[in-house]
């Protein structure tokens, strides 16, 4: 019997494990998954004698509630319920999952789920948003990180498990569900959406300018290689020419933990890249990365926020612990926790919370988050329009300066790049952010080349 190990908020659709941008953020443990021998972690309790008096406890309810009950009760459904709660009462993460929700996780793994595309957590009993994922149903309707979800099509979320709620999120595809949303300090209003099979392509980028944009949404199974070739096409195109990467891990909730490691992998030579520790230390891992930057060096700008979590925090942390990267945006979100899918043979699997991971410098981040090296919170920039004034050049009788003509104002042309390579991105002149991003990367180019050069 072998159990899996996940980490992360649970995700609405077909998906109650991420896997490839879903929701239950899956760290892996292993080459994969992490799987070992679920009887060799059996343990005997520290004080059999109180297990035992409680678990008669347990019977004597049991049979007192199916005896006298006004109506007869469901044994299967009070049991699960009980085991439901003991589980969910030790920590937001570990819950149960009965035979039908163990078997749709094992299917949503394919990377195709129908559903909202919504990562979320449950906060004090209601249904906290993590991040929607890009061009699903639930991102169109402008659900936004940090939402609470208080009712579904009228109901209460208060009392029913992240589970349940997972659960009735789920449904047709083309089938309509209304979330009652409360915002900030705001009025709780209402968002209609339809349900669609969410299919997720965890990997975008393109070039902005001389500087090369990869946006992860998820760590899923294909993550690496969706990196690995995005930056093999910038440097085809570019050559020598390219300045920089900006990684965006902005509202992306995790993924496998091999994923994690191999990313950050991508851009560093040598040293641990994350560790997990376990109550027992024996079941303690460690993972390091192998010779070989992908980029040779050149700066990077890990792009961060309030959604990123799990394995998002694991790169962000690994590359700014090394001094390979520079984090820029809001603190993460802080889920530094490692959840294990243990299968229960006839009745589901159990979600448990088996250990925490560490950053190369020893710090957990968990209910903490990565906190950027430069703080940029959203913003919108307004250009504000100058009064004209006369340059020397419009003077009367104005001196040359010596030079011959060109034809051309080089000044008026490297001034005006930044915003041209702005209009080749995905809206990009409007993400405050990502323009920082760049910015940063060209000023770091710049400066490393007139110091290679001896340029003072």
């Amino acid at each position: 019997m072998t159990y899996r190990q996940f980490c992360g908020p649970l995700k609405t659709g077909l998906k109650v494990g991420l896997v490839t941008g879903f929701a239950l953020i899956a760290l892996a443990a292993s080459p994969l998954y992490g799987e070992r021998a679920f009887a060799a972690q059996k343990t005997k309790p520290a004080n059999p004698e109180a297990a035992y008096e409680y678990l008669s406890l347990f019977g004597d309810v049991l049979e007192k509630v199916r005896d006298d009950y006004v109506e007869k009760p469901t044994e299967k459904k009070m049991i699960e319920a009980a085991i439901s709660g003991m589980l969910s009462s030790l920590d937001p993460h570990s819950s149960y999952m009965d035979a039908k929700s163990y078997a749709d996780m094992q299917v949503e793994t394919k990377g195709e789920f129908g559903g909202l595309g919504i990562e979320v957590t449950m906060d004090n009993g209601v249904i906290k948003v993590v991040s929607p994922i890009d061009d699903t149903p639930a991102f169109r309707a402008g659900i936004k990180p940090g939402d609470l979800i208080i009712k579904l099509d009228g109901q209460p979320v208060m009392g029913m498990t992240l589970n349940n709620a997972v659960d009735k999120m789920r449904g047709k595809v083309g089938a309509p569900i209304v979330l009652t949303i409360m915002r900030g300090g705001g009025e709780p209003f209402d968002v209609s959406i339809k349900r669609a099979i969410i299919q997720i392509k965890s990997v975008r980028g393109h070039m902005e300018g001389d500087v090369g944009y990869v946006r992860i949404t998820s760590f899923n199974e294909q993550a690496d290689i969706g990196l690995k070739r995005q930056i093999a096409g910038f440097k085809k195109k570019m050559g020598t020419r390219l300045r920089g990467l900006v990684l965006d891990l902005r509202n992306n909730p995790g993924g496998l933990l091999n994923q994690a490691v191999s990313v950050s992998d991508v851009f560093l030579d040598r040293g641990e890249i994350v560790s997990t520790r376990a109550r027992r230390p024996e079941d303690s891992m460690r993972f390091n990365a192998r010779p070989g930057d992908m980029i040779d060096g050149k700066p990077v700008v890990v792009l961060v926020n309030g959604g990123s979590a799990s394995a998002s925090e694991i790169v962000a942390g690994a590359l700014q612990d090394h001094g390979r990267a520079i984090v820029l945006g809001t603190k993460t979100f802080g889920k530094g926790s490692v959840q294990s899918i243990i299968p229960l043979p006839g009745h589901g699997a159990m979600r448990l919370t088996t250990a925490r991971y560490y950053t190369p410098s020893g710090r957990s981040i968990q209910g903490v988050g990565i906190t950027p090296d430069i703080i940029v919170p959203v913003a919108k920039v307004e250009v504000v329009a100058q009064p004209q004034r006369a340059r020397e050049s419009d003077l009367r009788g104005a001196i040359n300066n010596g030079l011959p003509k060109t034809g051309g104002d080089k000044n008026k042309g490297a001034a005006t790049g930044a915003n041209d390579n702005q209009a080749q991105g995905d809206d990009t002149a409007n993400d405050y952010q990502l323009t920082r991003a760049l910015d940063l990367i060209r000023g770091i180019s710049l400066y490393e080349k007139r110091a290679r050069n001896g340029v003072q």
